[in-house]
């Protein structure tokens, strides 16, 4: 099935064309008409299938068909959880109209100029990209006015939820008008994404695209056991040693151990920066584009990062602390194996975070395979159900230095020296704060 088939303008025909796509996506083939008809959709879909454009071209159909009447709001309001996610967004849309010259566009998000939006929005706008807390902010300093939305999209509506947007979320759609147009997309309809579409949405048509266990076909995933966090630390090492890694996300728990990490990492001589909820979208946005202009080749950052980054040189993506929710895990590892190209995603895993590696197996429906390092085995009793095959799950690194010394993995980190990388167990979230120094040995795998 090619583009022209799914009836869209030829002003947009001709903005795909000059992207270089040929053929829609599988989420593409089905929302695109079915958004066109003016029907309700609830829209499963993972990371990396073309989502933004199933909603953006029909969207911008829209908006060639009903030019808008002077003095009107904006007729298409798209909500997401992140910065990042809303600045993608808006490029889409931007580059998918870029033969409307009429088409204005604001992207309303925290951590940017409040006053340069509400210019934004002093003139006539077509489409605003927002996050659910900044969009609040302007409506109630009356800035802008939804009465005029036609067609309302919530990306990622699950993030949304999982970072607590569910109050704004309903205080913005009382703001729109009821016979508006709903597209919901998320990696699941159940649960409370469920809930929220039913209040949301009339006789919505569902559609979903590829099940859990699909969707990292591309992408070796890997499993590394640690004792503690100073062996998990040497662990890393070693991996952002590796001649084979061109560029690496590495995810953290908490956006204090994402700054503490970056910052030991560039003591060692590591490219690295962070990212995180706290900074400044300036200081985001710089760091950003240090990656994708190689400045950088390692990105330490909180979950903010697990949807919003799309920088097809990552190679690996490695869980430094393994996501809280199983659903994460897939965002996150989505971010390498881009564009068509193979990727490695790491998890290093403590003794007690051995449950959160089975709940992830359970949920993609994939086993993950236990490596080595040689030189950096476990000393910890190795559960049986992820013990390595005795010839294989061997982690190789050509040109790395050598770090052949055991760690410890019987010293408590009470007592740890400040800024020595141990005893940060409540920073990084490993699971480590209640360690015991008679940790029993296993034999080495």
């Amino acid at each position: 099935m090619s583009f022209e088939s799914l009836g869209l303008e030829n002003a947009l025909l001709s903005a795909i064309e000059a992207t270089g796509y040929t053929t829609p996506t599988p989420v593409q083939i089905q929302a695109i008409p079915a958004a066109l008809t003016g029907a309700d959709l609830l829209v499963s879909s993972h990371t990396g299938s073309g989502k933004t454009a199933a909603f953006t071209l029909p969207c911008l159909q829209r908006l060639i068909e009903q030019r808008a009447q002077p003095g009107s709001g904006p007729r298409v309001l798209v909500l997401t959880p992140t910065r990042e996610l809303a600045q993608q967004v808006e490029k889409a849309v931007k580059t998918y109209g870029r033969k409307l010259r009429w088409l204005n566009t604001a992207c309303l998000v925290g951590g940017a100029p409040f006053i340069a939006q509400a210019k934004q929005l002093s003139r006539p706008v077509d489409v605003v990209v927002a996050t659910p807390g900044r969009l609040i902010d302007h409506l109630n300093r009356r800035k802008l006015k939804l009465s005029d939305v036609q067609m309302l999209i919530l990306d990622e509506a699950d993030r949304m939820l999982d970072m607590g947007f569910a109050e704004d979320i309903e205080t913005i759609v009382a703001a729109t008008p009821q016979d508006r147009q709903t597209l919901l997309f998320s990696a699941t309809l159940d649960g409370v994404v469920g809930n929220l579409a039913r209040k949301l949405t009339t006789d919505a048509q569902r559609i979903e695209i590829a099940p859990a266990q699909e969707r990292s076909g591309n992408i070796e995933q890997r499993l590394l056991l640690a004792d503690n966090l100073t062996h998990k630390t040497r662990l890393l090492e070693s991996l952002l040693e590796s001649d084979d890694l061109q560029q690496a996300v590495v995810f953290t728990a908490t956006k204090r151990s994402a700054d503490e990490l970056s910052i030991s990492l560039r003591e060692k001589g590591f490219a690295a920066d962070a990212l995180h909820g706290d900074m400044q979208q300036r200081a985001r946005n710089r760091t950003l584009d240090k990656l994708r202009n190689g400045r950088i080749s390692i990105l330490v950052a909180t979950d903010v990062a697990a949807r919003g980054i799309d920088v097809a040189g990552i190679s690996h993506v490695i869980n430094f602390d393994p996501p809280r929710c199983a659903e994460d895990y897939v965002h996150r590892i989505g971010r390498t194996g881009r564009a068509g190209r193979d990727g490695i995603a790491i998890t290093l895993s403590g003794p007690r975070e051995i449950g959160v590696i089975r709940a992830i197996e359970r949920y993609t429906g994939k086993s993950i395979e236990v490596h080595v390092i040689e030189g950096l085995e476990p000393v910890s009793r190795v559960p049986s159900s992820r013990r390595p095959p005795a010839a294989r799950g061997k982690h190789h690194h050509h040109g790395s230095r050598d770090r052949s010394a055991q760690p410890n993995g019987r010293s408590s980190f009470r007592n740890a020296r400040p800024g020595s990388g141990k005893g940060r167990s409540s920073a990084h979230g490993g699971g480590y704060a209640h360690a015991r120094s008679a940790t029993p040995k296993a034999q080495t795998v």
